[in-house]
């Protein structure tokens, strides 16, 4: 450390509204005499290393980037990392270092987010601080959101401005399965509460593809750039942004179309089944399906959501009769509140959304239909997964 000089960059992040770069962080790196980079991270979570060192270290990065942040654009704004273990060794009514070098600088701190790192430190001196940056005009993020579950008893007390969602979790995530669900849950959360989402550790066309569709109002990753000791023009990601933004949408048009085939599908099949229903018939009537291989079940219900049949399953290339869910009230479920909302003498067909079905841990969506003068409802559980 002592043959390396420290060197604040800058990572972008891309607006997705706009696809122009809305800001940076500044991240410290240490450059030694060929020039080569490496992280201060690992630097500030090695015991050997006084506190005091650290503390210096990072006082010089930041004034370096304020410094540096003085010629960007007046509209972007600057991330800057603070620690909750320095934030506890602050006296009551002590200066916030932060903000005094901010007026040194000549920084408006409106321009500015403080991202909450790690876990840890004292809760009280923490909200003290952030409370100051706040009637400052300082905007607050949570860095690393859904690493643990103590993130959200501080987004409950912090209440925070953004949310950055933990990397190796939104990566994972993008790949799908049941972190993804996670994900979702969490950035809607977000969206809920108020807080903006970034999505960090954007690497490929994956994972932008999942930010979107988490709602991130911002990117920020090596799909773009990495850490730069300079600043990149407001525009130098806008044209590719555009062209993979523009790749989403065709690609969700394309999901919106297969929906709709599978609707329509249901359309056909609804009749079908309702006749056999109608009819009584045994479950060797049931009518030809094999144009349907999507089908996972279906069963009837009372117009006040009573199952009033077994589960007729197919699986292994037959029909199962599964009569564990006789007599369950689903009532509360939000298909069948849409469906009474259309009214029992409409027979109109609702879709759910998509859901991961808790026995067989596949994607499923749920299809519901009134009929037989509204006294009975038909719904049909649907394999959802290419939808």
């Amino acid at each position: 450390m002592s043959d390396e000089q420290p060197l604040a960059c800058f990572q972008p992040f891309i607006d997705t509204a706009t696809g122009r770069i809305a800001g940076v962080e500044a991240l410290g790196r240490l450059r030694n005499d060929a020039g080569q980079l490496r992280s201060v991270g690992p630097l500030f979570n090695d015991p050997r290393i006084p506190s005091s060192k650290l503390l210096q270290l990072d006082r010089t990065l930041r004034e370096q980037a304020l410094k540096q942040f003085r010629q960007a654009p007046e509209d972007w704004f600057l991330s800057l990392n603070i620690s909750p273990r320095w934030v506890s060794e602050l006296q009551p009514g002590q200066p916030l270092p932060s903000l005094m070098q901010l007026e040194q600088q000549g920084i408006d701190p409106q321009r500015v987010v403080f991202e909450i790192t790690e876990l840890g430190g004292d809760r009280e001196r923490l909200s003290m601080v952030v409370r100051h940056y706040r009637e400052a005009g300082a905007r607050i993020a949570i860095d690393d959101f859904g690493a643990g579950y103590s993130q959200l008893d501080r987004v409950l007390s912090l209440q925070p401005d953004i949310l950055k969602l933990d990397m190796r979790l939104f990566q994972a995530a993008a790949r799908g399965g049941p972190s993804s669900e996670v994900v979702k849950a969490l950035a809607q959360m977000a969206e809920k509460t108020g807080c903006w989402i970034i999505a960090e550790g954007v690497e490929t066309e994956a994972e932008l593809n999942f930010a979107l569709e988490c709602g991130a109002r911002y990117l920020q990753g090596f799909l773009f750039a990495g850490a730069e000791p300079g600043f990149f023009p407001a525009q130098a990601f806008a044209g590719r942004f555009a062209q993979l933004r523009e790749q989403y949408v065709q690609g969700k048009l394309a999901e919106r179309a297969r929906l709709m085939q599978r609707r329509q599908h249901l359309v056909e099949l609804m009749p079908q089944l309702q006749h056999w229903a109608q009819a009584n018939a045994p479950i060797t009537a049931l009518p030809d399906l094999k144009d349907y291989p999507w089908l996972l079940r279906f069963f009837l219900c009372d117009p006040h959501g009573t199952q009033l049949t077994p589960n007729l399953e197919w699986r292994q290339q037959g029909w199962h009769v599964d009569s564990s869910y006789l007599g369950h009230n689903w009532s509360w479920r939000p298909y069948f509140y849409h469906l009474l909302a259309e009214g029992w003498g409409e027979r109109r067909l609702i879709l759910s959304s998509t859901y991961r079905d808790a026995t067989t841990n596949q994607y499923c969506l749920t299809a519901g239909q009134f009929f037989d003068g509204g006294r009975r409802l038909l719904l049909i559980d649907v394999d959802a997964a290419g939808l």
